[in-house]
């Protein structure tokens, strides 16, 4: 094993970018911290995490706009639960990681479909065969290159033959939600 003991690191001109008082707390110069918060910082924002207060019923055979009406988190005021879309803010164009995850009660052989739509179509889509093994959820995870403006919302489609509710964060344990944050550097 190799430790590299310093308390000062700088740059090529002989600045200091940080410093250490020796246990343990590091110190960024003003220049350094100046510069990362002018690129917007070393966080994942804006972020927001929205669910649903109460179970949303989805018409069979029909794709229906998800009404995430409560909120865990929204930094940067990015989510509307009025009108239910994620919306890139101005002067945070990039790439964001966006996620969802759906729990609905289903009977076996029952297709259940999740939707992400960017500025009203759709660019991502994930299908499921619900069957014996129990398995009742579908989950979108991806990574899309956003302009500001951009706004995104989640659709679901089910064809037991009767309505069926997506469950809410009171009837289950693994709430249904759909969120997104910046990535860093991106």
């Amino acid at each position: 094993m190799s430790n590299i003991l310093v308390n000062t690191i700088k740059d090529t001109g002989n600045n200091t970018l940080l410093s250490s008082d020796g246990s343990g707390s590091v110190t960024a110069s003003s220049s350094l911290a100046s510069s990362v918060q002018s690129v917007g910082g070393i966080q994942n924002t804006p972020a927001f995490e929205a669910y649903l207060s109460a179970d949303q019923s989805i018409s069979h055979n029909t794709a229906t706009k998800i009404n995430w009406n409560a909120e865990r988190f929204d930094i940067g005021s990015v989510y509307d639960t009025s009108t239910y879309r994620f919306t890139i803010p101005s002067g945070y164009a990039g790439k964001y990681h966006i996620y969802s995850q759906i729990m609905m009660s289903l009977v076996d052989s029952a297709t259940l479909v999740l939707y992400l739509y960017k500025n009203g179509s759709q660019i991502l889509v994930n299908e499921k065969k619900v069957g014996e093994d129990g398995n009742r959820d579908i989950i979108i995870s991806t990574t899309v290159n956003c302009a500001v403006g951009d706004y995104f919302e989640m659709y679901c489609y089910q064809n037991t033959g009767v309505s069926k509710n997506i469950e809410s964060e009171a009837s289950n344990n693994a709430p249904s939600l759909f969120g997104a944050f910046k990535l860093i550097g991106a």
